[in-house]
C-alpha cells in the first residue's frame, strides 16, 4: 500500500518537474528573442533603400513617377507623425465548409493626414485584431494623393475638390461636387470622416445605389478622391521639365550590394 503511494507520488512529482523545466526553457528562449531591436526597418525593395538613405526627400516624388510602394514603412517614414487611422467597419463573413460554417472578420480601415493623402485598406482574418492590423498595412500601401482646389474666388488655402469627380464600386455611385468656403462637408458620417482625413473642408456629395453596403460606399468615395489628380485643368497647362526617374538617377547606389 505504501509502495503504491510512493510510486504515485513519485510519478506526479516527476511530471510536475518536467513541466516546470519546460516552461523555464521556453521563457528563457523568449527573453533571448526579445533582446533584439524589432523596430529597426530593413528595406527589401529598391524604393525602400532610396527612402531610408534619404535619396528621396518627399512622398510627392514617389507619386510623380508612379512608383509602386510595396513596404508600409515607406509611408510611415514620410507621414508617421501626421497619419491617423480610423476603423470604418468590421463585419463577419462566413464560408460554408464540410465541417459547417467558418466565420472570419473583415475590417475596413482608412488612413489619412488631413493634408492631401488618403488610403483605404481591407483585410479578412479569423481574429478582429489581426484583421485591423492587416487592414492598416493595406491602407498605407494604398495611400493616394488628393488634389484640392477652390470654389469661385481663389484666395487663401485650397478648401474643396477642384472639380466634380465620381467614384463607383458595385452598385454605389458617389459624386463629389465643389462647395463654397464655409459650407462644410455635406455627406454621411462615413463620408465626412473620409473627406476630413483627405484634407477637404467644404464639399457637396451625391450618392446613388445601395449605399447601406458600407464597404462599397467608402470604396467609391476613395476612388473619387483618387481621381482628383486625373484632370488637367488650365493652371496645370504650363510645361514642366522632366527629371530622371529616381531609379535611373541613383543607379550607382542601387547597384551596390545592400548590407
Amino acid at each position: 500500500m505504501s509502495g503504491e503511494g510512493e510510486r504515485g507520488g513519485f510519478g506526479r512529482g516527476r511530471g510536475r518537474g518536467d513541466r516546470g523545466r519546460g516552461r523555464g526553457r521556453g521563457r528563457g528562449r523568449g527573453r533571448g528573442r526579445g533582446d533584439r531591436d524589432e523596430n529597426v526597418w530593413t528595406p527589401v525593395t529598391k524604393l525602400g533603400r532610396l527612402v531610408k538613405e534619404g535619396k528621396i526627400s518627399s512622398i510627392e516624388e514617389i507619386f510623380l513617377f508612379s512608383l509602386p510602394v510595396k513596404e508600409a514603412e515607406i509611408i510611415d517614414f514620410f507621414l508617421k507623425d501626421r497619419l491617423q487611422d480610423e476603423v470604418m467597419k468590421i463585419m463577419p463573413v462566413q464560408k460554408q465548409s464540410s465541417a459547417g460554417q467558418r466565420t472570419r472578420f473583415k475590417a475596413f480601415v482608412a488612413v489619412g493626414d488631413s493634408a492631401g493623402h488618403i488610403g483605404l485598406g481591407v483585410k479578412c482574418s479569423s481574429e478582429v485584431a489581426t484583421a485591423i492590423r492587416g487592414a492598416i498595412t493595406a491602407a498605407k500601401l494604398n495611400v493616394a494623393p488628393v488634389r484640392r482646389g477652390y470654389w469661385g474666388r481663389k484666395s487663401g488655402l485650397p478648401h474643396t475638390v477642384p472639380c466634380k469627380v465620381t467614384g463607383k464600386c458595385g452598385s454605389v455611385r458617389v459624386r463629389l461636387i465643389p462647395a463654397p468656403r464655409g459650407t462644410g462637408l455635406v455627406s454621411s458620417i462615413a463620408g465626412k470622416k473620409l473627406l476630413h482625413m483627405a484634407g477637404v473642408d467644404d464639399c457637396y456629395s451625391s450618392a446613388r445605389g445601395h449605399t447601406r453596403t458600407m464597404g462599397n460606399y467608402i470604396k467609391a468615395i476613395f476612388y473619387a478622391l483618387s481621381k482628383t489628380y486625373g484632370y488637367l485643368s488650365p493652371e496645370m497647362w504650363k510645361e514642366n521639365a522632366l527629371t530622371a526617374n529616381p531609379y535611373q538617377e541613383h543607379t550607382d547606389f542601387l547597384s551596390k550590394k545592400a548590407l
